[in-house]
């Protein structure tokens, strides 16, 4: 039993210092706590030796009679998050508990170094676990031995051995562990039995004791999680969860909004007419500059007029009107801007030329924005997108009275967390009269 102990207690307390200056198992050493105090109080019993007449259980009772005679404090510091080593001392006062055993008293006052196992992280249960855990300890261990009645009162021994347990821990708090300890303790080396009588000095014995208690772990650091249930990355799943960001991105980026054949991260027209020729940076191909895309303007001469009754057809002015008012002509603005982009500023074109070529038409100037920031801000930058717009109009020879300002304020039709989506929504649309 004694070997197998030693064995057990060793084998923990050599992984734990020989894991202390693993520096690949996380990628960063500040992401748990690594200091905890622990304290517990609960009962130690004194196994063997004793003498004739001398016991500690008492045998009416099945689980032996229970009394508080086990006070313990400790320091624990986590090298990594599965490896740790722990200095704690802890305080026993062993009596006889039943009325058929003689009267004893030995007080005995402990100091042990011991290797820590964080087992939920060891064999990876960690999650299947919540907020429960557990630490596997065992090291070495020095104590004072004296009895506090009888012949040898006053007398004292230093013993020493090795030391063996379990904590189950369940954590109530964000730093805060309840935990339940028992703890095996073989002495190599001990003269006095448990209830006080003293062995000759050739006459080495073989003592054992065990505790079990209840108490209290407290995580201190800079992270507001014990340290024993930190989320902890090591470094390989850092990077796949970079690699995995890197392909969101260019997934993201590859999309295609307005189908094109232009990704929207080399799109400066995004809101391009199906159908319609693109360049390649997804511009509508208007070579003649009237503001209207070739290939639109090439359908509706073919469809409904020819190059030399284009801007006498009343019907063709119908079907321009509705491709006005059915939102095809827009013009856009980059995030917090009130002047349009450079690139989309042929929507402005479209009805300057369609207000030339209808004198007796008007038009609404409809601002937008999107739903970032603040609704009263974002209703005042709709309104001055729309005001500029009407500004650039003027300019270009259009009366203030056939020009109307209205802001619509945010666009809330799309996902707001997607940025593709925001940039169609920063924009001004038209509505002629």
């Amino acid at each position: 039993m004694k070997k197998n102990l030693l064995i057990l207690s060793l084998s923990i307390f050599i992984q734990a210092t020989s894991f202390a200056q693993d520096s690949t198992e996380v990628s960063k050493v500040d992401e748990y706590n690594k200091w905890s105090i622990e304290l517990s109080a609960g009962q130690s019993k004194g196994i063997k030796p004793y003498s004739t007449g001398y016991f500690a259980s008492n045998p009416d009772k099945v689980l032996g009679s229970f009394t508080f005679n086990h006070y313990n404090l400790g320091v624990r510091y986590m090298f990594s998050p599965k490896f740790g080593l722990k200095l704690d001392g802890a305080y026993d006062n062993l009596k006889n508990l039943s009325d058929e055993s003689l009267d004893f008293e030995m007080r005995q006052i402990r100091i042990g170094l011991q290797g820590v196992v964080n087992a939920a992280r060891l064999f990876d249960i960690q999650e299947s676990l919540g907020r429960f855990g557990m630490l596997l300890h065992g090291g070495i261990q020095v104590a004072n031995m004296s009895p506090q009645m009888g012949i040898n009162k006053g007398k004292n021994e230093w013993n020493g051995g090795i030391m063996v347990g379990f904590t189950p821990e369940f954590r109530i708090t964000k730093n805060l562990a309840v935990t339940a300890d028992f703890t095996l303790i073989s002495n190599v080396r001990q003269h006095f039995n448990w209830d006080g009588a003293y062995s000759d000095e050739n006459n080495n014995l073989a003592g054992s004791m065990y505790s079990t208690s209840l108490g209290l772990s407290y995580s201190f650091g800079s992270h507001k999680v014990h340290g024993d249930w930190a989320t902890i990355t090591n470094k390989q799943q850092e990077e796949i969860n970079a690699l995995e960001k890197r392909v969101g991105q260019i997934e993201n980026d590859m999309s295609d909004s307005d189908q094109d054949g232009v990704p929207d991260y080399l799109d400066v027209e995004p809101n391009s007419i199906a159908g319609v020729a693109v360049d390649t940076k997804g511009r509508m191909v208007d070579i003649n500059q009237n503001g209207v895309p070739d290939e639109l303007e090439k359908y509706l001469n073919n469809t409904y007029v020819t190059n030399q009754t284009y801007n006498a057809d009343g019907e063709t002015s119908e079907m321009m009107k509705k491709f006005i008012n059915d939102g095809y002509v827009a013009t856009y603005f980059d995030f917090n801007k009130k002047q349009p982009t450079n690139v989309s500023t042929e929507g402005i074109d479209f009805i300057l030329t369609y207000l030339r070529n209808n004198p007796e038409s008007s038009v609404d100037i409809i601002g937008h924005a999107d739903e970032i920031g603040n609704t009263p801000y974002n209703n005042k930058l709709a309104n001055d997108r729309a005001s500029n717009v009407k500004e650039i109009l003027m300019k270009a020879g259009i009366t203030a009275d056939r020009l109307n300002v209205i802001s619509q304020g945010e666009d809330t039709s799309v996902d707001k967390d997607s940025a593709g989506a925001r940039k169609l929504v920063r924009r001004v649309t038209f509505k002629v009269k």
